[in-house]
């Protein structure tokens, strides 16, 4: 089919008879791994083996191990999965920790009763009475009993599991608040809600393998609280925080009704887990939907490689290989661990023991090691200090480079002064540009750790057999269309288009999961164009690399019993390069062992040919065997990512770069119009560069699009208020022109001139009136960070005259306490305003014009 024609929704291709479809050369696939680092990287391959298989570019076939072999058709079989030990649930660090700090996640205290426990934003409320679900009047005065002791430790488990699955321990999310699961922000009902819905997520976390049902929490619950169950049984269902997986009960629920008749259909474009997961959540939740992929397997920067020797001598040889996506993370509450549960895939923990080699094949004496380490892990306090003061001090706040405030601390205190003592240094360098797949001198000083205080607790584990196990089965039964190159996204009040090289598809809404690389080389044209705002996000954040050469050898040469061991080199310009090696022989089936190579050493090593890049890695490992009287055989087949030249990804995961800051990330995900939304390891704020926040996006858009949808069926946005239209012509030659026509005003260009402004409060008043009764519209921001970060606004309807009674108040909080108590206002998120709110925005958008 032409571009210029259209599709509605055409049979999918058969998504099971991957191994016949036509191959292609090994450069589009992942790499990556980290003892407690991310999980998705990408790469391009270049297969070296002994056998003589003709490579890409016509090298002759006699060269030994340089022939690139195909991989796309490889991923749909089978792994090997041999059985590994079951990681425990500890939660110590690793000691190649993500990024040698860790801030631990606080957990208020909470209050006990004698009934079910409420729990309390501040103490102050703890002067007021409590609503108990069980109707236990709280005792006074007494000693609290053995059994509310029990309880109260049993409320204090379901918190704090509710808040490894990413939670507040004792407020509302901003999910919760947009999607409006309470009529009122605040005071008891929210502290019985919270206490309903962890005890939901808890039910349901204790057996992933059965639903979770309203009734079930209703068990334990007065029948008067049937309301709160309802509204956060629903909440969690829809946004996937129960209920969601590949368990066969879970897939053998009935879909939801849809939000409208008939079914609105979505696009979504890229089937890595962010598009898998939010197509299967989609089709529960009564959605038409079509996956559409360039490659031609699922799975994206998330790839295994099934390895083989050709060798007569070792015709058995066979081992599950990683390219991308490698290692969970964080176990603790980590979604992909529930669904491994599901599936009976056995975790093995990456175990802590790392040795480190000098350049000569010794060993790192101990006690230096320590020395340097506590080192490292001061200079990064000092880079804390250092932006704390820059927060404190300048208005506007200024960034730097990482790496040049790391060195001039360096610098500036001796560190590492010795030649080996900064080898050494270098390593953990290296090993921080490996957690953010990014040159030290690219990361941002302000913001690079942003992401911190949400990383996953636990074992960092490995998933014998690979982790395209993941992908087969949530690929499985999805309408998936493969060989699609998707050139183009129209979107207007009508719906949206997907253009790909083959094709146009039609919908209702777009789903847009490619990699944060393919944005910025700006592969995919938009029409209209994207917001100014997210163009600047997509700029503005960083997209790294890490590259793998991963090699099958005859035999465990290095100590199969430790799942690391990492190598220190002589230039510090080169720190990167193989600087840790990662032992896949008790998860893969095979011996296998894989070198990373990170930070500018990732990009150089795309400059060179597969042959030399797998003949240095050799050598680096003879020099540390050899003198230990070990001989290093050569490989049996080896491969080398390029994710950087990788036309579907142009890159491994992303990183804060300069002039970033985690609000970029909210940016990316924002949707346009209700009609174009993101998802991807790069619109997740929390866990970006993992394979879980790829996951969690996935599942937070599919219920953005629920919602979105429902307003669009309840003629909240009717074809008047859509204020954005696409014209298509015709050209000369018969090629398709846009004509765009976008009247549409952003309610952030509003409040840039409001009609009152004092504090963190703004309003709009109704420009149809100018009565002292009438309403105006109110936002507040909440939560303002600092270096120019942005705020979370919760919005409010509010009379006029009220709005000139809080500006004549002194400070925040005590307007607020004046706008709850005295007005009755209530702050909600922008899509829960209702039809009042709506009716409001459109007159003083058409005022405005």
């Amino acid at each position: 089919m032409e571009e210029g024609s259209k599709a509605q929704l055409p049979p999918p291709l058969h998504t099971e008879a991957m191994d016949q479809l036509p191959p292609v050369l090994m450069d589009q696939d992942e790499g990556r791994e980290a003892a407690e680092t991310m999980e998705e990287e990408e790469a391009a391959a270049a297969d070296i083996s002994d056998a003589a298989d003709p490579m890409d570019d016509g090298e002759a076939a006699g060269d030994s191990a340089a022939a690139a072999e195909p991989m796309e058709d490889d991923a749909p079989t089978s792994s090997p999965t041999p059985s590994a030990p079951s990681a425990t649930a500890a939660v110590d660090d690793s000691t190649i920790a993500r990024k040698r700090r860790r801030r631990k996640k606080q957990f208020p205290g909470m209050i006990p009763t004698a009934g079910v426990r409420v729990l309390r934003g501040s103490s102050s409320s703890s002067s007021h009475t409590a609503a108990h679900l069980s109707g236990v009047p709280r005792r006074r005065g007494r000693p609290p009993t053995s059994s509310s002791l029990r309880l109260a430790r049993e409320l204090d488990s379901e918190a704090l599991i509710a808040l490894a699955a990413g939670f507040p321990a004792d407020s509302l999310s901003e999910d919760e608040i947009v999607a409006a699961v309470l009529p009122r922000i605040g005071g008891a009902e929210q502290s019985n809600y919270l206490v309903v819905r962890n005890h939901i997520v808890a039910l349901w976390r204790s057996n992933p393998l059965s639903p979770v049902a309203a009734n079930a929490a209703l068990a334990s619950i007065r029948a008067e609280h049937a309301p709160l169950v309802a509204a956060a049984h629903s909440f969690l269902s829809e946004h996937a925080y129960i209920n969601f997986g590949l368990a066969p009960a879970v897939l053998s629920l009935p879909p939801q009704p849809p939000p409208s008749s008939p079914p609105p259909s979505v696009l979504i474009v890229g089937a890595g887990l962010a598009g898998l997961a939010a197509a299967r959540h989609l089709i529960a939740l009564g959605f038409k939907v079509a996956v559409i992929e360039g490659r031609l397997r699922p799975g994206g920067r998330v790839f295994t490689k099934t390895m083989r020797s050709s060798a007569v001598e070792y015709p058995d040889t066979v081992a599950a290989a990683d390219l991308g996506g490698s290692v969970l993370t964080g176990i603790n509450g980590n979604p992909l661990g529930v669904i491994a549960r599901q599936l009976g895939f056995p975790l093995h923990k990456v175990r802590d023991k790392c040795p480190l080699y000098l350049p000569d094949g010794r060993p790192v004496d101990p006690d230096m090691d320590a020395r340097v380490e506590a080192a490292f892990n001061q200079l990064l306090d000092k880079v804390c200090q250092l932006r704390q003061v820059i927060a404190d001090g300048v208005p506007h706040g200024v960034d730097l480079s990482l790496g040049m405030a790391l060195e001039a601390f360096r610098a500036a205190h001796g560190v590492a002064a010795e030649h080996e003592e900064r080898m050494l240094l270098d390593w953990h360098l290296a090993n921080l540009e490996y957690a953010n797949a990014a040159p030290l001198a690219d990361l941002s000083m302000a913001f690079w750790d942003q992401d911190d205080p949400y990383e996953m607790g636990g074992d960092h584990c490995f998933i014998p057999g690979g982790n395209s196990q993941f992908v087969r089965a949530f690929s499985d039964g999805i309408p998936v269309f493969y060989g699609q190159n998707v050139k183009r996204i129209r979107y207007g009040r009508d719906g949206v288009m997907v253009h790909t090289d083959k094709q146009a598809f039609c919908g209702d809404m777009v789903l847009c999961t490619v990699p944060l690389g393919v944005l910025k080389k700006g592969d995919i044209k938009f029409v209209p164009e994207l917001p100014a705002q997210k163009k600047e996000a997509i700029q503005r954040l960083g997209f790294g690399l890490l590259n793998k050469v991963v090699m099958l050898f005859p035999y465990d040469f290095w100590d199969g019993r430790i799942d690391t061991f990492g190598h220190l080199t002589e230039d510090s310009r080169q720190r990167g390069e193989f600087f840790l090696f990662y032992s896949y022989s008790s998860v893969s089936g095979g011996p296998l062992l894989i070198a990373l190579v990170a930070g500018e050493s990732a990009v150089k090593f795309e400059q060179a040919s597969p042959m030399e890049n797998v003949e240095k890695v050799l050598e680096t490992l003879r020099k540390i065997f050899s003198p230990k009287g070990i001989e290093v055989p050569n490989p049996l087949q080896a491969i080398c990512t390029r994710w950087g030249t990788d036309r579907f990804t142009y890159g491994s995961y992303s990183y804060v770069a300069i002039g970033a800051s985690g609000d970029d990330y909210d940016i990316l995900a924002e949707s346009v119009h209700d009609r174009v939304f993101f998802a991807g390891e790069a619109t997740n704020r929390r866990y970006p560069a993992t394979m879980h926040g790829a996951l969690l996006s996935g599942y937070r858009e599919a219920a953005n699009i629920l919602r979105a949808a429902r307003r669009r069926a309840k003629n909240v946005y009717s074809p008047e208020k859509m204020d954005i239209n696409v014209d298509v012509k015709v050209g000369v030659n018969g090629e398709l022109k846009d004509t765009v026509r976008d009247s549409c005003i952003d309610l952030d260009d509003l409040f840039r001139s409001p009609d009152a402004a004092f504090g963190g409060f703004s309003a709009l008043h109704d420009p149809s009136t100018s009565e002292p009764d009438s309403v105006s519209l109110l936002r507040v921001g909440i939560g303002a960070r600092k270096l120019g970060a942005g705020s979370l606004f919760l919005y409010g309807l509010i009379m006029r005259k009220h709005v000139a009674v809080l500006a004549a108040i002194e400070g925040d909080e005590q307007r607020l306490s004046i706008m709850y108590r005295d007005f009755g206002t209530k702050l909600v998120g922008l899509d829960s305003l209702g039809d009042a709110g709506e009716s409001l925005i459109s007159r003083i958008k058409a005022a405005r014009k």
